[in-house]
C-alpha cells in the first residue's frame, strides 16, 4: 500500500514538473522574442544611430521649433525618428522649447538626452581664446577668427566688420564655436566703447576738439608708423601740421592696406596706385582707418607733440629720424636707407 502511494506521488510530481517544463518551453521563447523586439525597438527609436556623428558640431538657428529641430537632428544622424524626438520633448521637463546655439556631440547619445540638452541649452562647448593684436585690420581679424573659432561664418563677419574698421578693439576674446558673427562683432564694438569711454582718454579726445572718426583714422596711421607712445606723439604732431598747411601726408603705412605691400617693397609706380587711401595722391586724412588702433595710438592722435619737424623716416632698424627741412630728409634717406 505504501509502495502504491509512493508511486502515485511520484507520478503526480512528474506530471507537475512536466507541465512546468512545457510552460517554460512556451514562455521562454516568447520572453526571449519579446526581449529581442524591445531591444530592436530601443535601438531603432531611442538609442543613438549607428552612424552617429561623434565629435561633431550642430548649429540650431534662432526661432527653430521642436519639429524643425527634430528634422535637423534626423538629417545629421543624431536621432532615428523625428516623431520619437517630439514625443521625448513632451515627456522631459521643459522640453517643449529649443534653445538656439552650437551643440557639441562628443559621442553617441540617446534621443531623451539630446532632447534634454536642446531644451536646457546644454551646449557642452568650451570657449575658444582669440587674441587680436593691436593694429590688426578687419581682414586680418576675420582670418584669425576663421582659423581659431570652429564653424564660424567668417564671410558674414567680414561683410559686417569692414564698415566698422577702426572700432574693432584689439584684445583677447573668448568665443564659443559657431558663434553668430553679429555677436562677435558686438563684442568688439562694446569693448571699443568701454575703453574709449575711460575718463582720461575721453577727456583728451574732447579737449583736442576733432571728431572721433578723424581721430581714429590718424590713430590707425600712427599705429603702423611707430611702435611707442613717444614716437607716435611726435609723428602725430608732424601729420596734423601737414594737414593744417595743406601738405600731403605721404604716409607709407597705407600701402599694405591698399595693395598689401610694405614701404620697403614699394616701387615708384606703386606709390602712384589710384586709391582714396593713397596719401601721396590726396591731401588730408584717408577716408577711413587703415587698421584697428590701440589705446596708445588713439591717445597719441589727440596729444601730439609740438615741434619744428615736418619730416620723419624709419631706418632699416625701425629707428625714427626727424627733420625740419626737406634737404635734411633727403640726407637722412641717403644715410639710413641708401636712397
Amino acid at each position: 500500500m505504501q509502495v502504491h502511494r509512493h508511486i502515485v506521488r511520484t507520478a503526480q510530481v512528474c506530471d507537475e514538473w512536466c507541465r512546468e517544463a512545457r510552460m517554460y518551453d512556451r514562455v521562454l521563447p516568447t520572453a526571449f522574442l519579446g526581449g529581442v523586439l524591445l531591444f530592436l525597438l530601443y535601438a531603432l527609436t531611442i538609442a543613438a544611430p549607428i552612424n552617429f556623428p561623434s565629435a561633431s558640431l550642430l548649429k540650431i538657428p534662432q526661432g527653430v521649433t521642436v519639429a524643425e529641430a527634430a528634422e535637423l537632428l534626423k538629417e545629421k544622424n543624431i536621432i532615428h525618428s523625428t516623431l520619437v524626438y517630439q514625443v521625448a520633448s513632451r515627456i522631459i521637463p521643459g522640453g517643449r522649447k529649443v534653445i538656439a546655439g552650437e551643440y557639441f556631440f562628443s559621442g553617441p547619445q540617446d534621443v531623451f538626452t539630446v532632447a534634454q540638452r536642446l531644451a536646457a541649452g546644454d551646449h557642452e562647448l568650451i570657449p575658444v581664446r582669440v587674441r587680436v593684436p593691436e593694429g590688426a585690420t578687419a581682414k586680418q581679424i576675420t582670418e584669425i577668427l576663421r582659423q581659431t573659432v570652429p564653424d564660424f561664418d567668417a564671410t558674414a563677419f567680414y561683410e559686417a566688420a569692414l564698415p566698422k574698421e577702426g572700432r574693432l578693439f584689439p584684445d583677447t576674446y573668448f568665443f564659443m564655436p559657431g558663434e553668430e558673427p553679429e555677436l562677435v562683432l558686438t563684442a568688439f564694438e562694446n569693448n571699443f566703447l568701454q575703453h574709449t569711454n575711460e575718463r582720461a582718454l575721453r577727456e583728451a579726445i574732447e579737449k583736442f576738439g576733432k571728431p572721433l572718426d578723424e581721430v581714429l583714422v590718424m590713430a590707425s596711421l600712427l599705429e603702423k608708423e611707430a611702435a611707442n607712445l613717444e614716437d607716435r606723439q611726435m609723428i602725430s604732431g608732424i601729420l596734423w601740421k601737414r594737414i593744417s598747411i595743406g601738405m600731403r601726408l605721404q604716409v607709407d603705412a597705407v600701402f599694405p592696406y591698399i595693395i598689401g605691400i610694405n614701404s620697403l617693397q614699394l616701387t615708384k609706380s606703386q606709390i602712384q596706385t589710384e586709391s582714396p587711401y593713397n596719401t601721396y595722391l590726396y591731401k588730408g586724412l584717408p577716408p577711413g582707418p587703415i587698421a584697428n588702433p590701440s589705446i596708445d595710438s588713439i591717445m597719441a592722435a589727440v596729444t601730439p607733440t609740438k615741434s619744428n619737424y615736418l619730416y620723419y623716416l624709419s631706418d632699416l632698424h625701425s629707428q625714427l629720424h626727424y627733420c625740419a627741412t626737406y634737404s635734411c630728409q633727403q640726407a637722412n634717406a641717403a644715410k639710413y636707407l641708401g636712397n
